[in-house]
């Protein structure tokens, strides 16, 4: 079970209190279970987060990041744009992998719920649903059993590559501004970054 200032933290970390962000929670935690890993605190995990573009429930990305330790920051968390809930979760020291996704069951609860037909899809921010509308809610994704809100997949082997980490840098010739080299491009005889490189190409 999820301790409940995981929970807490989430919320505050997130922003405001909906049932995506607790059901990415208990999607990450069931990864990390079936892989029998902890949080990560460097990269030793990757999060493959299926999660499109101005969809809803996108708030579930932020469960992932909490629980798992794959973050935007690091580096280790990778949306795929399919416009799906499925994340899957590697393993990179013993190479094992394993996609654990909400069932539809469970996610069309909730989009049937006052939630989403009476707040959410009239506009209104998840933020300003009452308590008594949301928390149910919360409750419902925190305290289910497994089988009844996951699909967890079989562990199955998965090679992970890093991409190379550069810690060279430069300050660009234009803005002053400091540019992770391989972001660099060559203008003239200047090196400058690729904001200052459109911009002299837009003035011709």
């Amino acid at each position: 079970m999820i301790d409940k200032e995981l929970l807490v933290f989430g919320q505050r970390f997130h922003g405001h209190k909906c049932p995506a962000m607790p059901m990415g929670l208990r999607v990450g935690d069931a990864a990390m279970r079936a892989l029998g890993v902890e949080r990560a605190k460097d990269g030793q995990l990757v999060a493959l987060v299926e999660l499109g573009d101005d969809h809803c429930a996108t708030c579930f990305a932020d469960g992932i990041q909490v629980i798992t330790g794959c973050t935007f920051g690091k580096g280790n968390i990778k949306k795929l744009h399919y416009g799906k809930w499925g994340v899957t979760l590697i393993d990179k020291k013993s190479g094992r992998a394993v996609r654990v996704t909400p069932k539809a069951e469970a996610m069309l609860a909730s989009k049937e719920s006052p939630f989403f037909r009476d707040y959410r899809e009239k506009g209104v921010p998840a933020s300003e649903v009452p308590p008594e509308v949301v928390e149910p809610l919360i409750e419902r994704v925190m305290s289910a059993p497994d089988e009844q809100i996951l699909n967890i997949g079989e562990v199955h082997n998965y090679s992970w590559e890093d991409p190379p980490h550069s810690f060279s840098s430069f300050v660009c010739d234009r803005c002053g501004e400091m540019v992770a080299e391989p972001y660099g491009r060559i203008l003239g005889d200047e090196k400058v970054c690729i904001p200052c490189r459109e911009a002299a190409v837009k003035e011709g």
